[in-house]
Parts: structure tokens; sequence; C-alpha cells
């Protein structure tokens, strides 16, 4: 059996275990293996393959691997859509109770209730919205109320 067949057979076990594994180590030893498979399918000696393989496999683990832990860890970078907008300052301009209200919030008008039921926030206030509940701003007055 030629060599480059085997590198080939083990870069595609390597991939199926990182698939169930996600450690992203098994990957990039299955990039490594593709590289010395390719190496070995143009007539490289089998020792140059196993060069190749260990010097893909090093700069994948050391080099690739520290980049894409990162950018696991960090998650997405921006909010988008409703999730963007909680946290964010609205005006109110129809009287907010825990029903019904309207504010302005990111030069649109929404519906809106308080977070608490009891309060009744007047027209012109401050809110900090809580939460986005469907199409209904949940709001709290950004300062106290008299």
């Amino acid at each position: 059996m030629n060599a480059w067949l085997i590198w080939l057979i083990l870069a595609i076990g390597l991939g199926i275990a990182e698939v169930f594994t996600l450690t992203f180590v098994l990957g990039l030893l299955a990039v490594a293996a593709l590289v010395a498979a390719l190496l070995g399918a143009i007539g490289v000696p089998v020792a140059v393959q196993i060069i190749g393989f260990i010097a893909t496999a090093a700069a994948g683990i050391y080099l690739v691997r520290p980049l894409m832990q990162r950018q696991m860890r960090s998650g997405p970078g921006t909010k988008s859509g409703a999730e963007a907008l909680v946290g964010r300052s609205a005006v109110v301009m129809q009287e907010v109770d825990g029903e019904r209200g309207r504010v302005k919030l990111s030069g649109e008008e929404w519906s809106a209730r308080c977070v608490d039921e009891d309060l009744v926030i007047p027209v012109g206030t401050r809110v900090d919205v809580v939460e986005i509940d469907g199409a209904t701003a949940v709001v709290y007055p950004r300062e106290a109320l008299p």
C-alpha cells in the first residue's frame, strides 16, 4: 500500500474523530496528515513526509489552535436585532405602566411596559431597556420618580 494512501486514511480518521470531540487538535492533525499525503502523492520520500507531518502539526497546534480557542472564548463580537437594544436608553412618549405605553428607542417608537407593574412612568422620562419581549420594550426609569 502506498504511503500517501495511509496518510489519507489517517487524515479521514482524525477528521471524523475531531467531529465527535471538538478539541481542534485532531482536526489540525488531520490537516497535517493531508499535507503528508500530498507530499507522498507527488513522490517525496517517507522521511520527508513524516517531517512535513510533524512541521504542519506543530505549526497548527502552536500557532492556529490558540487563535481558535481565543475566538471561541470571546464569542460573537457584536449584538444585533432586539438583543442590541437591551441596555439602551429611551424616552417615554406615552405614559408607561405595567401593561402598556410608548417609548422612543433608537429613533423608533416602540410599545413598552414597565418591569415594575405598580410603577407609572410619565411622559418625557428617560428609561433603560431591561429586555425586549416580542415587539415590546420592557423598561425601568433611569432615575427615581417623585
